[in-house]
């Protein structure tokens, strides 16, 4: 056993909301009080006294592709202010590169850049040597040069996949850029990273993780993420947990398995069944009942209908498999609630249980809609870091449709639950960065004002702090573990020099864990 004490415990319960010491018990909190608990243990404790240091629950990111961010920290980072420095990067990487070997990205946002997409020539001048290929910041559009085109054999007389686009120029050539479903024709030839070599770069991630106060993800990447995980799980190295969800093409299998939410154990389990309703608003392809200002003939890219997302569910409510569903646009999102209007329907008339059905992202929804959530008992995952990096992309595109953009009020009021997460490596997985734009609606130089972008969706620092712990604990069907510090409870924990509960907003941004535990171990220690 161990006790912390001379803390200042924020429970997040609160049927005991502070606390200066708390009692642990192999992974468990046995007790959590003041210090008379002192007095209570046995002479054989272990005794850590904090010095008067804040304690939180751990946070969990509730939309991560862990994948994705840690073999992201290799690539190069892209996400610049300017084209220039992009290609810049590129042309310096390309320097200490073999030729031949590929060079990937990751990060770069045209709108950041006046909204003009790059070019392969841009990158063959850069890296002449080296096929290149470099991700959106929003993972729903690729870049590639030449050599990349050439080694994967799209060219002027390649189609359009099915909810995909190659942009081409005006004599029908691929200018380089690749939109949703395109980008696999480019991948599927990059090369090959092994199980141990994901399961290593995911483990090296860890400690930033940690560091930045998280202790549990919902992790969206696909089947070799999943491999690497119960490796590191297996091998007792993986110190996060981790709900795992089940890729938009597995669903045939994991019903053919019986494979259910919830499945697994408490460090890497199952969670719902990951499916795309749409594509994003960096690349305008989030589908949308009215067009894109200025673009009359674009109403981004519905990839299923409401009926057809609804056999989707139905097929996983059968097995016990939640669904969540991506849903930008408020077409999208509007789709996605008339199929679980159905699946509900559906469960009751089945004797099914109600299961935690999820909307990923709920960028931005009609005004109709808004109150639907909350009705249907979906969950709002959202990503609050969102609103910043994109409200002026949404105001350009969306116009006064922003209004009802990036909303967690909205949903709050209605009664939604909500949980936060960071849509990383696409933004910084830091959730005080996700904390911070949540309470202010600003970027951290203050853009566009003290009162924020749509000041009226603010959250408060309680409300935003439940959809890290509380609310992502529910999601993941954890809520009577998880989320707070109790009885009971996983003795997952950080320890903070700031107190995020009192501290100045823009504080936010400079807080990191002193100390990450989970389980009852410490896993981070500054």
């Amino acid at each position: 056993m161990k006790i912390l004490y001379n803390a200042k415990i924020h429970t997040l319960n609160s049927l005991q909301p502070h606390a200066s010491a708390l009692v642990i018990d192999h992974e468990r909190i046995a007790a959590i009080g003041g210090e008379e608990l002192l007095e209570t243990v046995n002479a054989d404790t272990l005794r850590e006294d904090l010095g008067g240091r804040v304690v939180l629950p751990g946070l969990t990111d509730a939309h991560i592709h862990l994948m994705n961010y840690a073999l992201g920290l290799e690539k190069v980072d892209v996400e610049t202010a300017t084209k220039a420095e992009c290609l810049r990067r590129v042309a310096e990487r390309a320097k200490t590169t073999p030729p031949g070997k590929w060079i990937l990205g990751h990060g770069w946002q045209q709108n950041d850049w006046g909204g003009e997409f790059g070019s392969a020539k841009e990158l063959d001048e850069a890296a002449p040597n080296n096929p290149v290929y470099l991700t959106a910041k929003s993972l729903h559009a690729g870049w590639a040069n030449q050599a990349a085109l050439k080694l994967t054999n799209i060219h002027a007389g390649s189609p359009n996949p099915e909810n995909g686009k190659i942009l081409r120029n005006e004599h029908g050539h691929p200018t380089g850029i690749l939109l949703e479903s395109a980008m696999h024709l480019l991948e599927y030839a990059l090369p090959e990273t092994s199980t141990a070599e994901i399961a290593k770069a995911i483990q090296n991630s860890l400690p930033l993780l940690h560091r930045m106060g998280l202790t549990g993800a919902h992790d969206f990447d696909y089947r070799p993420a999943f491999m690497a995980l119960q490796l590191l799980n297996i091998e007792n190295a993986l110190t996060l947990r981790v709900t795992k969800s089940v890729p938009p093409d597995l669903l045939e299998n994991a019903r053919a398995l019986g494979l259910r939410t919830g499945f697994g154990d408490d460090h890497l389990r199952i969670g719902a069944y990951k499916t795309f309703m749409d594509g994003a608003l960096g690349p305008r392809t989030a589908a949308m009942f009215q067009p894109y200002l200025n673009e009359p003939e674009n109403r981004g890219i519905l990839n299923l209908d409401g009926e057809q997302l609804f056999e989707l569910g139905r097929t996983a409510a059968q097995v016990g498999l939640s669904l969540a569903v991506h849903a930008i646009g408020d077409r999208a999102v509007h789709e996605a609630l008339n199929a679980y209007e159905q699946l509900r329907a559906y469960e009751t008339k089945n004797n099914l249980p109600h299961l935690r059905h999820r909307i990923e992202h709920v960028q931005v929804i009609h005004p109709n809609d808004a109150g639907r959530l909350a009705k249907l008992e979906v969950i709002a995952s959202m990503q609050p870091i969102h609103a910043v990096s994109d409200m002026q992309a949404a105001d350009r595109f969306w116009g006064e449709r922003s209004a009802l953009a990036y909303a967690p009020r909205t949903q709050l009021q209605a009664g939604a639950t909500l949980a936060f997460g960071s849509d990383a490596p696409v933004e910084s997985p830091n959730p005080f960065f996700g904390l911070h734009a949540a309470v202010t609606r600003r970027r951290p130089n203050g853009w566009p004002g003290p009162q924020g972008w749509y000041p009226e969706q603010r959250l408060s620092i309680s409300e935003a702090l439940a959809g890290f712990t509380s609310g992502a604990a529910y999601a993941a069907g954890m809520e009577n573990r998880l989320g707070r510090l109790a009885p009971g409870y996983y003795a997952d924990l950080i320890v903070l020099e700031q107190d995020p509960l009192t501290c100045q907003p823009d504080e936010l941004l400079t807080i990191y864990s002193t100390a990450t535990m989970v389980g009852g171990e410490w896993v981070w220690q500054s």
